[in-house]
């Protein structure tokens, strides 16, 4: 019962939003007209068990004119039922995507909402593959929720409907024993009870395993093909180094997980299904085993026994719910825990930054300068690795970063965008300022070629000609032809032509602060010095912080700071000037 409601909880934390949102009539509305139409079939198989009373008497009566009669009223019942059932079919799968669509943008919301599914994979959470999370878990999740709740409602009410019936039918057909009659009140409901105890017991201790085993299919499925598109997204490399075999091993051992856990989801599901078919085919036969002695002993007519039989099958039925849809129980359960971990995690990594300790980005007010103070950031782990108090970033000044790899430069960068929160200290950034940081790689949206350049912004935001013009400018006429054709850009083009891209993108977004990681590192000297020219022209008063290991690259920039691999920071004031030690902060 503990699960249960620890469970109920959790779907109804999931669930509920939706039913309070700015969509909250429409999915009420058909939410509403579902369980109507539910509660409207439950009604009809009661008028069809009534039915089989009259139906069966009358053949067994031999009068035709009632049984022409019952088949007329059996062909309106059967038609209202599949108008309703049509209907229901469809109000509820229109509820499903609207439901399904509304908790896609709720969930595609939170994860992308400030850099919260970057620091989701920093933190290493278990809550891995976030696509199949936000497109197959919520599918299943509105999809199961649906059908296990309304089954769950029809149950309820088909119980209640017929318990009423069955209790009648047990005092008009009482137990016949060895030619004695036994009076025991609703004995037909006690025997439904007691079977579907019985059943609900055995079905719980073969199947609870499978909760976690439909879990742990997940995980594994989606874990082999998150690896199937990291082979596709690096084949270049793969191909380059030969590594065709390494990534087969590597993919068949993942597979081979897959494997190994769909045979143990087959064998459990083998032992459960041989007891549930037991069951089911038991319980057509039981309710005659019942009820036939006072049948043969001319107690009651066919019409009785038949009402009685299917009587006893719906109430036996409704209570052995969890009997019958046991596997679908198990796969909902490993969903709603799934879904749950990732909304665990996605709040876990939105509240980071305001977990102490933690870097704090504060607006600098009406000054227009970059400020470290007493900043110390560190890796995920806590371990100390930039430790910097009183280190300013001028207006329109050009600074390059130097350091060995690993000392930290990168990392800074992230701390000043607001992404990186782990350390101490704060950094203050001027009120309203634009930052833009263009990374060695950048990144570019699968879809057309003006699209990718103005990244972030609106398609429309620049207009053609100013594109066209500016991918010239930055060395790519070839490209400044093709801004209305598709294609992935980040396959298509060579490192160095995207870093020209990523330029023109600068360019066009005209930042007051940019952060070049290495941006031009693929482009060879005189291009990357046109590319510099080509900046200090188009952005003459912006900030320009730069991460290189090229000495042409100070003649572009008016300071240089050496990062350590100690985490202390040098300042030199201009190429070739005398180090002077950064005050840095207590470690």
């Amino acid at each position: 019962m503990k699960n249960i409601s620890a469970t109920l909880a959790i779907v109804w934390r999931i669930a509920g939003p939706y039913f309070r949102s700015e969509d909250k009539w429409a999915g009420r509305g058909l939410l509403g007209a579902v369980i109507a139409m539910e509660l409207a079939l439950v009604a009809i198989d009661v008028l069809v068990n009534q039915w089989q009373n009259r139906f069966y008497s009358a053949l067994q009566a031999s009068d035709w004119d009632a049984f022409v009669t019952q088949i007329w009223i059996f062909v309106a019942l059967a038609s209202t039922y599949i108008a309703l059932a049509v209907y229901k079919l469809y109000l509820n799968q229109w509820l499903q995507i609207r439901w399904r669509q509304w908790l896609t943008r709720h969930y595609l919301g939170e994860w992308l909402e400030s850099a919260t599914h970057y620091r989701m994979q920093l933190k290493g959470d278990a809550a891995d593959n976030p696509d199949q999370r936000i497109t197959e878990d919520v599918k299943n999740f509105v999809e199961q929720t649906l059908t296990i709740g309304l089954g769950l409602l029809s149950s309820i009410v088909t119980l209640f409907s017929f318990v009423i019936i069955l209790w009648g039918l047990s005092n008009a057909a009482p137990l016949h024993l060895f030619g004695t009659d036994l009076m025991i009140p609703g004995y037909l409901c006690w025997g439904a009870l007691i079977y579907a105890i019985f059943g609900t017991a055995l079905t719980h201790w073969i199947g609870s395993p499978l909760v976690n085993l439909n879990f742990e299919q997940q995980r594994y499925e989606a874990d082999f093909r998150f690896n199937l598109v990291r082979v596709r997204e690096n084949s270049e490399q793969i191909a380059l180094l030969k590594g065709e075999g390494a990534e087969r091993g590597r993919l068949l051992d993942r597979f081979g997980f897959v494997i190994g856990n769909w045979y143990a989801i087959m064998s459990r599901t083998k032992r459960l299904t041989m007891f549930t078919a037991s069951y089911q085919q038991a319980a057509v036969i039981f309710p005659y085993v019942l009820v036939a002695p006072a049948f043969f002993a001319k107690k009651i007519q066919l019409g009785d026994m038949m009402q009685t039989a299917s009587a006893f099958s719906s109430v036996q039925g409704a209570l052995s719910f969890f009997v019958t849809a046991y596997r679908s129980l198990a796969e909902w359960r490993s969903i709603v825990a799934r879904l749950d971990g990732f909304e665990m995690s996605v709040a876990s990594a939105a509240n980071l930054p305001a977990h102490e300790p933690a870097i704090a980005l504060e607006a600098a007010g009406g000054s227009r300068i970059i400020c470290l103070e007493q900043l110390c950031v560190n890796l995920p782990n806590g371990t100390p690795l930039v430790a910097a108090d009183a280190f300013v970033i001028q207006p329109s000044e050009r600074v390059l970063v130097t350091g060995p790899s690993g000392s930290g430069k990168s990392t800074l960068f992230r701390a000043i965008a607001g992404i990186w929160p782990f350390g101490t200290g704060a950094i203050l950034v001027p009120e309203k300022a634009r930052l833009m940081m263009l990374p060695q790689r950048p990144y570019f949206p699968v879809g057309m070629l003006r699209d990718a350049v103005v990244y972030p912004a609106k398609p429309d935001t620049f207009e053609a000609a100013r594109v066209r013009d500016t991918l010239i400018a930055v060395g790519l006429p070839n490209l400044a032809r093709r801004l209305d054709e598709d294609g992935h850009w980040n396959r298509m083009l060579s490192l160095g032509e995207q870093q020209r891209l990523g330029l023109a993108r600068a360019l066009l977004h005209a930042p007051d602060y940019l952060f070049l990681d290495e941006a031009t590192a693929s482009l060879d000297e005189p291009s990357e010095a046109r590319l510099y020219r080509l900046l200090a022209e188009k952005l003459p008063q912006a900030t320009i912080v730069s991460i290189g290991h090229r000495s042409t690259l100070d003649a572009f920039h008016t300071r240089k700071v050496a990062m350590m691999q100690d985490g202390e920071i040098h300042v030199l004031g201009s190429a070739g000037a005398p180090a002077e030690k950064e005050p840095t902060a207590a470690r």
